[in-house]
């Protein structure tokens, strides 16, 4: 009896773990940032001269650039959320539902990188903004940008694609 007892919970356990509504995190978010935002290839030039590809989710209107990368908790390296704003001006975002640590790229209209801000603090509502008129913000891992010397010598290259 004892033994049918541990064979059937073993079997039971083994069932129940097989079957767990656990799902890859990463997966299921970068689901909910597929369904929401295009996406589209950047390519950056480094301060060195490395061109550097990236994937990145554009934020074109307003209701985007609200949500941004709110809620992610996973990004792979090599991907980021593109801002794109028709107007340059002085841009400022915040880490409100933002669980992890960014990188954020300030960009003039001609994808010349005006500021980079490292290492910001995940869901603080503190205001981070550019120092200059900018058109993009890119936000990407935080250490990205010193892992591959991305700074104001560092150039966005984006061609968005036709409709």
């Amino acid at each position: 009896m004892t033994t049918r007892l541990l064979l059937l919970v073993a079997v039971l356990s083994s069932s129940i773990a097989g079957c767990s509504p656990q799902s890859d995190t990463r997966t299921a978010e970068v689901t909910g940032l597929d369904a929401n935002f295009e996406r589209d290839k950047l390519v950056i030039v480094a301060n060195d001269g490395t061109r550097l590809d990236f994937d990145v989710y554009l934020a074109m209107d307003f209701e985007q650039q609200r949500r941004g990368l709110m809620f992610i908790r996973d990004l792979p390296e090599r991907t980021g959320m593109l801002f794109v704003y028709k107007e340059e001006a002085i841009h400022s975002m915040w880490m409100k539902n933002t669980y992890i640590p960014l990188d954020i790229v300030f960009a003039r209209s001609d994808g010349s990188v005006s500021s980079v801000i490292q290492d910001t603090e995940p869901q603080s509502l503190r205001s981070l903004q550019s120092i200059e008129p900018v058109s993009f913000v890119l936000e990407l891992n935080a250490g990205v940008t010193r892992r591959y010397n991305i700074g104001s010598k560092s150039r966005l290259i984006w061609s968005p694609t036709a409709d």
